[in-house]
């Protein structure tokens, strides 16, 4: 079932923790509503403009040297082309290129009709694996990467080794979120919580942070429901006991949701 597909009791009367930044996190609020659930949103990522957009300015005037662009994720596309396209027109010849399905939408929502994605996958790993990232495809082009400060540098690393000539812009600041986890401390206590969705390796780690060794004793039991294996992984490390990694993007998160916590299964 996808997410837009709901089964309007499946998830009723549970409470679900939507950990993505404010501004993702609609549709799948949306979709644990059509469900008859509760959303909770607590961002663990906020997100923010560039202070200095100095280095912006000077891409926008060499756009046309590059070949390809690439977006790693839809914070960077809404805060790349929002600043880009207001200066000028992009340039024909520059192919844009993703990862996820909101990425993707949200670069034919600025008039992309043609966006390099890999179907399946939603990490670097499957971009690098698309014909159009090969070797013999990006040897000696000019790659530019928007992105958030920090992040993985592992796709702007092997494009390198594949002769590949990148440059990577921040477009968008990630930032420690400002929200107080007591009520969700005080939620979990009394069992008015039924599960928390992770889909950021650095937004568990702020929630680790967050919520030090007393909080994370006190969620430890509640369902975890995240989006990569890797944060899997580092779910389980930080000590939470029922850990699903699910299938990529909102579609993924909704139907393990269904799949763990249906009142109409059974």
């Amino acid at each position: 079932m996808s997410a837009c597909a709901a089964a309007p009791s499946s998830l009723a009367g549970k409470r679900v923790l939507v950990t993505r930044p404010a501004a993702q996190s609609q549709a799948l609020c949306a979709a644990i509503r059509a469900r008859g659930g509760v959303p909770e949103c607590f961002p663990l990522i906020e997100i923010g403009p560039c202070e200095d957009q100095a280095a912006f300015i000077d891409v926008s005037a060499r756009l046309d040297a590059f070949d390809l662009a690439f977006f790693v994720s839809a914070n960077a596309v809404e805060h790349a082309l929002t600043f880009l396209l207001a200066r000028r027109e992009w340039p024909s010849g520059l192919a844009v290129a993703t990862v996820g399905k909101g990425s993707e939408r949200c670069l034919k929502r600025f008039g992309f009709d043609r966006v390099i994605a890999p179907g399946q996958g939603f990490d670097s790993e499957a971009v690098l694996a698309l014909p159009e990232f090969a070797p013999a495809s990006v040897y000696g082009r000019r790659v530019i990467v928007f992105r958030g400060n920090g992040g993985r540098e592992h796709l702007g690393e092997v494009l390198r080794e594949r002769g590949a000539r990148v440059e990577h812009v921040v477009c968008y600041q990630r930032k420690f979120p400002s929200g107080d986890p007591r009520a969700l401390v005080a939620m979990a206590a009394a069992g008015m919580l039924d599960a928390i969705t992770l889909t950021s390796s650095e937004g568990l780690r702020n929630f680790v942070l967050l919520l030090g060794p007393e909080g994370i004793g006190s969620l430890c039991h509640v369902p975890v429901f995240a989006a990569h294996h890797r944060i899997a992984a580092l779910a389980q490390e930080a000590g939470f006991e029922s850990v699903f990694d699910t299938g990529p993007g909102d579609e993924g998160l909704v139907h393990a949701l269904e799949s763990q916590l249906s009142t109409t299964s059974g």
